[in-house]
């Protein structure tokens, strides 16, 4: 989180279009994080809007009004649609963490779920307010390195449906530790659409560490998941899970996808070059088994 304000205000200067339907994500840990975000935000779109009311087409604008360019409502608009998160805004989305464990919760945001949920309640509020979206992470929903790999689906779905009345668009369900199985991913997936669960805002963020992570996948899509978490080369992992290694790869989960006949929009082959880029700046080992197979061939 040290950095967090000074990449967003990077992206910010590097961002001019939407084309290529990036989407970032802002973690936000409390109501002062998402103040910070904000006036990030605030102060780089009075910046741009100055300089679009500067532009030609601000002049265009003025001219197609009266002769005084009183009728400014043109520029306006533009400024208004420019600036909203679904275009060159790099806020598209905040993000909030939770678990489903109480040890979970406390080692990784030294609160406990209520606690993290009251927490919440306001970041989501004012974040709604300002037409910013918000996806809500939970943790250690298939096994926790405290507690055990028994977590309470129930639990799971309880929290799920709590994010989503506060305003949550998204819920991403954590494998942190990869611990998880196609039974268990079966029983927390039916255990959340018992509990009523909106299944089109659900995502799943499963772990490879004990290598499940596909055919956990492939479980979601049985039950309708489509959205689907993954690392480049199968980067990442979480110092609160000892042992636990990086997402699935995307590399892999693409190809997989691509094989059951889906439409995924993603270039096998640019991203397989990007796992291999981003490997040798980390100096680590690329993760992604499909990867290294096409990048083999070559």
């Amino acid at each position: 989180m040290a950095h967090s304000t000074e990449i967003l205000k990077h992206l910010k200067d590097i961002i001019t279009s939407d084309a290529d339907r990036v989407s970032y994500s802002f973690l936000v840990p409390n109501l002062k994080g998402l103040e910070t975000a904000l006036s990030v935000n605030s102060d780089s779109a009075g910046r741009d809007s100055r300089n679009l009311a500067e532009s030609p087409q601000a002049s265009q604008h003025k001219s197609d009004s009266d002769p005084a360019g009183n009728d400014t409502s043109g520029v306006a608009t533009d400024v208004t649609q420019f600036f909203t998160p679904s275009t060159s805004n790099p806020l598209h989305e905040i993000s909030v963490f939770t678990a489903a464990t109480e040890t979970f919760s406390r080692k990784n945001t030294n609160c406990s779920i209520d606690e993290s949920l009251q927490r919440f309640r306001p970041v989501i509020t004012l974040a709604k307010s300002r037409n910013i979206r918000v996806r809500a992470y939970i943790s250690v929903v298939l096994g926790c390195p405290y507690e055990g790999p028994n977590v309470s689906p129930q639990r799971v779905a309880d929290l799920s449906n709590q994010l989503i009345d506060m305003g949550a668009d998204e819920i991403s369900l954590g494998d942190t530790t990869g611990m998880g199985t196609a039974p268990k991913t079966h029983e927390l997936l039916h255990t959340l659409e018992r509990s009523g669960t909106d299944q089109g805002k659900l995502a799943v963020h499963f772990h490879d560490t004990y290598g499940q992570a596909l055919v956990n996948s492939a479980v979601a899509l049985e039950h309708g998941i489509r959205i689907f978490d993954s690392s480049v080369a199968g980067l990442g992992g979480c110092p609160y899970a000892k042992g636990a290694t990086g997402n699935v790869a995307t590399e892999d989960l693409v190809y997989f996808l691509h094989g059951m006949g889906m439409d995924t929009g993603v270039d096998l082959e640019k991203v397989a070059e990007i796992g291999r880029w981003i490997s040798a700046e980390l100096n680590r080992e690329n993760g992604s088994r499909v990867g290294k197979a096409i990048l083999n061939k070559r």
